[in-house]
Order: structure tokens, then C-alpha cells, then sequence
């Protein structure tokens, strides 16, 4: 496969990761943690793009997908963990915020403050919607204008903000908030689980590797190849401008108070362009946002039809528009606050998987392995997701503060590792140890 084909999926791959999450939170980060900026972006870099990139690296080794890393577990548990990962990724949290996020840099910067804003983004979110259904029919063509036209033009927008930004506002780094005054990586670490790249790696990493089959490369060791060479551009160009929009967060927080990472690179585009800045910003962005959600609802629109035979992927797509449009309407801030729990759920089972998947060969791919860890991690995520709801689990929730990690969110890593050993004891003693199959894996 020719390089510039490699470069082309890579920007493909880019733009389809750059939605909402990536432009909210990166400058939000900066901005809260001020003088702690490099240490609170190192740990958000890990699982904003670290991960992804593991994760599209992960489902190319394992032939079957993502469907067939979760099979390693047990078949119902692939199925429950990829319809909530497709829920999350689709209807219920990444498609209205992305339509949100397009609003709000697309039309609400230019919208007088007697409007009633309630209003105007109902009819934005049916125009948006409609299109996206509309083109959600018919993807076929999305994906050279993705990989060859929007993610080079999103590019160059924004590193020209960061450039100019970076020359221009020379306020110095406040005092870190109290969230990263203390453990700022791990802040970092926690806040990129809300891009929600990662889970989104489950579904993109098969579009990646049928497209890099459309260019002739069948063998598994060069899909693996080739994959991670796209995951790798992918990620540069993304390490690169979370890093170039925290740093303006941590220039702009001296500038005033912001509700989001979206009121902060408005306010930048403004003081560094003036009107002309924001109507750049708020085009390209929406446009970001717009094919992020085509993206995401072609998926879905393929994975459910698959799953339920009696659904058609017409009829499939025509009900996520809908239920996206729906809550789209509830507005940017709760659909974040919904989204927090199902994250804090989910990344962990996310995590443990993959690293089971990289380290399989060393267990002999025991199902009793995948089985156990998931389950010790699985019942200490679901605690941590229900405290994040804001339910008080009384003792439960005493005795997960009392684990290590606990204080920095990630009270779920001892329980993995507890699983993950009990599960090796309980294989070395079982005589009937049942193993995955080796035609569904390609091991590391």
C-alpha cells in the first residue's frame, strides 16, 4: 500500500475520532490546571489517545473484532459490553453532544442575548439531524471527504488558532483548581476517558481495516501493520492539538471564568480574529462534529441491524437519529453529566480487556482468566459508576475507598489484578480449563 494511502486513512481515522470531546475538554484541562498543565495533559494524552490507538491496535490482532474480544470473556458478555459501548459511542451520549458541540460553537456565538436559545437549537437539531440521516443512508462517499478534504482543512484551522494563539495571548498560568492542585495526572488520566475515543476504537477499528482491505492488503500480519501505522498518525495529530488547545486554555484562564472548553476556544477565536475567527471556527467545527455523527450512526446503523435480524439498517439508523435529536435538545451540561457514570463504568472493562488481549499468550488464552478479571473489575466499576449517579452504597462504598488508588478514581485496578491471579490459580488446577479458540485469535 502506498504511503500517501497510509497518511489518507491516518487523517481518516483523525477525523473521525475529532468530534465534541475532543475540542471540550483539552482547554478546559488547561485551564484548571494552570501551572500543573504538562502533568494533568501527560496523563489525559494516555487515555485520550494512548488508548485509542492500543485499542485499534488490539482489534486488528484478533480476528472477529471487537465481538470476538469479548467472547474471550464469555459470548453474553460480548454482546451486553458492545451494545453499551454502541449506545454510548451512538444515540445516547457522543451523538448529542456532538450535535450539542456544534451548536454551540456553529450558532450560538452569534445569537443575540434575548434569544431564546432553547428554541433556536431545536431547529438546528432538526436541520442537523436531518442531514445526518439523510447521508447516514448512503456513506459510502463520506470517506474520502473525511481523510482527504475535512481533516486537512480542520488541520489547518486549528493550528493556525494555536500558533497565533500561542504568540499573541501571553497571559502566564494561574494556580491550579483543586482538582489538579494535587495527583494532576491522574486528573488528566480520568478526564481523557470522556473523549470516549476509546470506546469509539471498538467500532472504528473494523472501518479502518476494511478500508485498508479496499487497497489490497488481505495478509493479517500487514492489516496489524498498516492499522497501527494509521493509529499512530491518528494519534500524533491528536497529541499535538490537545496540547496546542490546553496550552490557550491555560493562557485564556487568566482572561476570565468559562462554563466549558467550547465558551474558552470561542473566546480565544474572538480575541485573536474578531468575528471573522469565530465564523471560521464555528463552520469547521460543526462541520467536524456533523461527520463524527455520520460516522457514528453508520456504525451503529450496521452493528444492530446485524445483531437483529429483523431490523433493517434503514429503520435502525432512522430510530438513532431520533433518540440523537431527542436528547441532543437536553442541552450540552446534562448530557456531560449522564455521560460521566456509563464512562466511569465502562473504561475500566475497556482497559482490562485490552491488556489481557496483548498478554493472552502468556495464559494460554484461558477463558477462566478473562472471565475472573472482568468480573472482579466489572463489580467495582459498576460501584464506582452508581457513586458517580450519586447513589451513597453505604459499606460497599466504604470498602472501595479503602482500596489503593481509591482517591484518584482508580480503585479498580487492584480488583483486576486480584481477578486476573485468581483466575491463573483457578486454571492451573482445573483439569477441564477451557481456552479460546485459536481460529478466532491472532496473538501479540
Amino acid at each position: 500500500m502506498k504511503k500517501l494511502d497510509t497518511l489518507f486513512i491516518g487523517f481518516m481515522l483523525f477525523s473521525m475520532f475529532f468530534g465534541a470531546g475532543n475540542l471540550i475538554f483539552p482547554p478546559f484541562l488547561g485551564a484548571g490546571a494552570g501551572t500543573n498543565f504538562w502533568t494533568g495533559m501527560l496523563g489525559f494524552i494516555v487515555t485520550g489517545v494512548g488508548l485509542p490507538v492500543v485499542v485499534i491496535f488490539a482489534v486488528s490482532l484478533v480476528k472477529g473484532g471487537a465481538q470476538a474480544m469479548g467472547d474471550r470473556v464469555h459470548p453474553v458478555f460480548s454482546t451486553a459490553f458492545m451494545v453499551a459501548v454502541y449506545l454510548c459511542i451512538g444515540p445516547f451520549l457522543a451523538i448529542p453532544r456532538n450535535a450539542n458541540v456544534a451548536f454551540e460553537m456553529g450558532i450560538t456565538p452569534f445569537l443575540p442575548e434575548s434569544t431564546n436559545a432553547a428554541l433556536v437549537l431545536l431547529l438546528f437539531s432538526v436541520i442537523f439531524f436531518g442531514l445526518v440521516y439523510f447521508i447516514s443512508l448512503n456513506p459510502s462517499k463520506m470517506e474520502k471527504y473525511m481523510g482527504r478534504l475535512i481533516a486537512p482543512t480542520l488541520l489547518i484551522a486549528i493550528i493556525t488558532l494555536i500558533i497565533v494563539g500561542l504568540f499573541k495571548i501571553d497571559t502566564p498560568f494561574l494556580n491550579p483548581s483543586e482538582g489538579y492542585q494535587t495527583g494532576a495526572f491522574f486528573s488528566g488520566f480520568l478526564e481523557g476517558y470522556n473523549t470516549m475515543d476509546a470506546l469509539a476504537s471498538l467500532a472504528f477499528g473494523i472501518v479502518i481495516l476494511n478500508s485498508i482491505q479496499k487497497k489490497g492488503i488481505e495478509n493479517r500480519s500487514q492489516l496489524t501493520k498498516y492499522t497501527f501505522k494509521a493509529g499512530v498518525i491518528a494519534g500524533i495529530l491528536l497529541s499535538a492539538i490537545y496540547v496546542g488547545i490546553g496550552l490557550i486554555g491555560a493562557k485564556m484562564a487568566g482572561h476570565g471564568t468559562f462554563d466549558d472548553g467550547t465558551d474558552i476556544l470561542s473566546s480565544a477565536a474572538t480575541l485573536l480574529f474578531g468575528q471573522s475567527g469565530t465564523v471560521l471556527l464555528g463552520l469547521i467545527f460543526t462541520l467536524a462534529c456533523f461527520t463524527t455523527v455520520v460516522g457514528l450512526t453508520t456504525a451503529c446503523g450496521q452493528y444492530f441491524s446485524n445483531l437483529l435480524p429483523k431490523a433493517t439498517y434503514k429503520s435502525v439508523v432512522l430510530l438513532v437519529t431520533l433518540v440523537g435529536f431527542t436528547l441532543s435538545n437536553l442541552g450540552l451540561a446534562q448530557i456531560l453529566k449522564v455521560s460521566v457514570p456509563f464512562l466511569v463504568m465502562t473504561y475500566p472493562l475497556l482497559i482490562v480487556l485490552v491488556v489481557l488481549t496483548f498478554f493472552s499468550r502468556y495464559f494460554k488464552n484461558t477463558k477462566a482468566v478473562y472471565g475472573s478479571a472482568m468480573l472482579f473489575t466489572g463489580v467495582f466499576a459498576l460501584i464506582s459508576g452508581l457513586n458517580a449517579f450519586g447513589l451513597d452504597l453505604g459499606p460497599i462504598q466504604d470498602m472501595k475507598n479503602m482500596l489503593p488508588l481509591a482517591s484518584v478514581g482508580l480503585e479498580w485496578i487492584v480488583p483486576a489484578l486480584v481477578g486476573t491471579a485468581l483466575g491463573l490459580v483457578m486454571s492451573q488446577f482445573s483439569k477441564n480449563a477451557e481456552f479460546v479458540e485459536d481460529a478466532k485469535i491472532k496473538t501479540f
